[in-house]
């Protein structure tokens, strides 16, 4: 029985134990499926905070925001144990359940702007998983209770996008016309049943997504942005400014409480020493976020060097303010100023021609400062290394642009490491203490769960990806 238990859990095929008496349960009106709006928060607010989790343990660990001061961890090293797969993995498919069955809820009410809703989440959710994992179970993933499958088969990442492009392109249909009544509206922490702008937030997701795999010449992307961007923007709208970005905003009191609100200071900030590329950037640039993001040390900010060899752990001297553990803004998904580097981006690599690229990376630095409450500095973008130069070659723009990006992405799941793995920037000095050949990992393993309980499908994915390590490549990034 054990056996099975952890079979249903592991394989991405279970059905949440805190599914709110779903269709597994009859009640006593006879109900069949759980109205959608009470899936929504709940489920939102807990796949925010599952990333926030290993956004703090993973991503900013490789990524050189902050470094840990304990030997025992080595992730800053890149050395990433087979059993870190496990937390993000198991999450993310029990959401999925409770997301695909706010689709369901919605088709039996009727109610667009549920499914359409369903969708985004949905897309969002699984562009996670296989951008972490690679090929993975999607189209037999979450059936176990419906279709019997407990041993999903992993499907390729190229055929994955394809279908999350499909469901976008749903989503958008859906949501033209859709509305939202008043007490449903309610239920929704994001947006407040603000169905249009809940349209602006997947195709913003549609054009990350497009933009992470137009490199590889497939699926349309570059055509495809150019149509939500200019050809036909009035059919895809986007985010207009920061107040249409897509963030969960915590509160004080329960239910949308940080995942960090209840952490003892220790585990969030006292071994975690902020990292020098992170700090000395924000210096340079003379940034106002500092304030918010980091201690003062001796009157300065100062961070310490990440990848350091066993044996010379330093002490931390700048630290995560102990106020970061309830800001409201680490609950983002996808925010305005993000969407101006992807645009700037899309720009400089010639899919787009509607503003120059400067212009909407100039927007993306004023949307990222103002959005956490301060005035870009007079100089920020004419006298300091932030500043456009027209003399950058392509290389050059992206670098700039994925700088500014890497802190928009600050506490955002792991995509700063999802986007270094596309583009190579930020560029990361490399400490003397690196392990996995001195290479960023490019992905992570399998769960080892996995690997036993669904052991053919699962020889068969590694087969298809060649190989099941740090150093394999997912199908965007080949």
């Amino acid at each position: 029985m054990r056996k099975i238990i952890i079979a249903l859990l592991i394989t991405g095929s279970l059905v949440s134990c805190t599914k709110n008496f779903s269709e597994l349960n009859t009640s006593k009106d006879g109900a069949k499926f759980t109205a959608p709006e009470t899936l929504l928060g709940p489920a939102v607010h807990t796949v925010i905070k599952n990333n926030l989790n290993r956004c703090l343990r993973l991503t900013h660990e490789l990524m050189q925001v902050h470094v840990t001061t304990s030997d025992g961890d080595e992730i800053h090293r890149y050395v990433i144990r087979p059993l870190e797969s496990d937390y993000m993995w198991n999450n993310w498919y029990l959401q999925l359940t409770n997301i695909k069955d706010m689709y369901e809820g919605g088709k039996a009410v009727n109610s667009n702007a549920f499914m359409g809703i369903s969708l985004i989440l949905d897309s969002w959710v699984s562009s996670l998983i296989t951008d972490v994992y690679g090929d993975v179970p999607y189209f037999d993933a979450n059936k176990g209770r419906t279709d019997k499958i407990l041993q999903p088969r992993f499907d390729r990442q190229k055929d994955i996008y394809e279908d999350l492009f499909r469901k976008l392109e749903e989503a958008n249909e859906l949501l033209k016309t859709a509305t939202i009544g008043t007490s449903e509206a309610s239920l929704d922490p994001i947006y407040n049943g603000d169905v249009a702008k809940w349209r602006k937030f997947g195709n913003s997701l549609y054009l990350r997504l497009l933009l992470r795999v137009s490199g590889t010449g497939e699926l349309g992307a570059v055509d495809k942005i150019k149509e939500i961007v200019e050809s036909n923007k009035s059919n895809y709208p986007i985010f207009a400014s920061n107040n249409d970005s897509a963030i969960l905003k915590f509160q004080a009191t329960a239910p949308y409480l940080s995942e960090f609100a209840e952490y003892r200071t220790l585990d969030f900030s006292v071994n975690n020493g902020l990292a020098e590329f992170f700090i000395n950037n924000l210096n340079s640039w003379n940034d106002p976020r500092l304030a918010k993001w980091a201690t003062k040390k001796d009157n300065a900010y100062t961070g310490i060097k990440s990848g350091y060899a066993v044996g010379q752990g330093q002490d931390p001297i700048s630290q995560y303010p102990a106020d970061l553990q309830k800001e409201p803004l680490l609950g983002n998904i996808i925010n305005y100023g993000e969407l101006q580097f992807i645009l700037a981006e899309c720009a400089a690599r010639g899919f787009i021609s509607l503003n120059t690229a400067q212009s909407y990376y100039e927007a993306g630095v004023n949307a990222a400062i103002t959005m956490w409450g301060f005035t870009v500095p007079d100089d920020y973008l004419t006298g300091s290394t932030a500043r456009w130069s027209t003399s950058y070659n392509i290389i050059e723009q992206i670098q700039l642009i994925s700088v500014q990006k890497y802190y928009t992405l600050f506490f955002t799941d792991f995509q700063s490491w999802i986007e270094y793995r596309r583009t190579g920037f930020p560029i990361l000095p490399k400490g003397n203490g690196l392990q996995n050949d001195g290479m960023m990992p490019t992905r992570l393993k399998y769960p080892v769960n996995v690997q036993t309980l669904n052991r053919t499908n699962y020889q068969q994915a590694v087969a298809n990806m060649g190989g099941d390590d740090l150093k394999t490549k997912v199908w965007w990034n080949r």
